[in-house]
């Protein structure tokens, strides 16, 4: 399985090759950086978390818990077996190039906050009659069962906060992959505002990028350069003799 980090952008346009316009969602997924590892034998299960996002300010305990990787805005732990787990080092990166084109992926993000909420807007009532004597009415919620029980039964849909739930949408298809600039298409609608982090998961395998290591470059000698180190021999002054014009006596 595998997985990343993304920001919900906007959402745009593709032509297929046979001209087809498909409604897609912009994401900037990754570069993700894995900040620990957890393993069975010490934490009971296997898992890594991954950093997101910049910011500027953080506290000094995620400081040091980063271990100057960088200041994440987000964090999140996967699941993985202990066997990849092993395969996974502390600073490795995960960026779009995981996925592919044509990939059949599952998205999660909490979706816009509506605040609160009639039956109506957050279940979908049809309302009440607009005459005979339904006056005031026409968006109330109406009755909500008997009364024996003497007691609301739990479940039953009335008003309340609406929205900033965590929402999940299967089988979506990856349109278009841009590995450059970390771009991933994704084909319909995706749940959140804009700039708000999103999980996509998919099946196959996890492609780690390792950090680039600052290798010492020797300097390479060509025979068109001069070398730096190659001394020119000293010229002594008692050698150099100065040549004198010829004068002749008339």
């Amino acid at each position: 399985m595998k997985f990343i980090l993304a920001k919900k952008i906007e959402m745009t346009q593709k032509f297929a090759p046979d001209g087809r316009v498909i409604p897609v969602t912009k994401v900037i997924a990754g570069p993700c950086v894995v900040t620990k590892i957890k393993a069975i034998e010490s934490d009971g299960y296997a898992a890594i978390q991954l950093g997101f996002g910049q910011k500027k300010n953080l506290a000094k305990p995620l400081l040091g818990s980063f271990k100057n990787l960088g200041n994440f805005r987000f964090i999140k732990e996967f699941r993985i077996s202990d066997e990849e787990a092993k395969k996974i080092k502390v600073g490795d990166k995960l960026t779009a190039k995981i996925f592919n084109a044509g990939e059949k992926i599952k998205v999660s993000g909490f979706s816009k906050g509506r605040g609160f909420a009639g039956v109506v807007k957050r279940h979908g009532f049809s309302g009440s009659p607009a005459t005979h004597g339904h006056k005031d009415q026409l968006r109330m919620p109406g009755s909500i069962g008997s009364t024996g029980p003497q007691h609301v039964f739990k479940g039953v849909r009335m008003a309340g906060r609406m929205g900033a739930e965590k929402v999940t949408v299967n089988n979506l298809e990856v349109v278009e992959v841009n590995p450059e600039t970390n771009e991933i298409f994704i084909k319909g609608a995706l749940p959140g505002a804009r700039n708000n982090l999103i999980l996509i998961s998919g099946l196959g395998d996890l492609i780690i990028e390792e950090p680039v290591k600052e290798e010492v470059k020797e300097k390479m000698e060509t025979p068109n350069e001069v070398s730096v180190n190659q001394e020119t021999p000293a010229v002594k002054i008692d050698e150099v003799k100065e040549e004198k014009p010829e004068t002749s006596d008339k």
